[in-house]
């Protein structure tokens, strides 16, 4: 009886690890794709004001936290990653890299399905 219930939770947690393993791909696309749409805002926000009104508050304000969402985009991709060059190099590239990195792992990931 032992021998069963530790059968049957061992199944149970190898299901609950592909379960697992199956959602993060989808939650670090998610995470570049909004990453990187914030990324591009801020950074239209920070051009279209250049052209404009060249507003130093707006600059204040705008120019930290463009910095801080491209460093979040390098991380994010960074950790989705999984080794592929591809996926982090792309997330270096200033202003739109959250969603070169989301394009370059929904490519890697496409291609990985069709070779097995």
């Amino acid at each position: 009886m032992n021998e069963r219930a530790a059968k049957d939770e061992a199944a149970a947690d190898e299901v609950l690890e592909d379960e697992v393993a199956q959602t993060r791909p989808a939650r670090g696309r998610t995470a570049l794709r909004v990453l990187g749409a914030a990324e591009l805002g801020s950074l239209l926000v920070l051009l279209g004001n250049l052209a404009t009104v060249h507003s130093p508050a707006v600059s204040s304000a705008v120019g930290p936290l463009h910095g801080m969402l491209y460093l979040a985009v390098i991380v994010a991709a960074l950790g989705v990653a999984g080794g592929r060059r591809g996926v982090w190099l792309s997330g270096l590239v200033p202003g739109v890299g959250g969603l070169l990195a989301e394009r370059a792992l929904r490519r890697s990931a496409r291609r990985s399905a069709t070779d097995a």
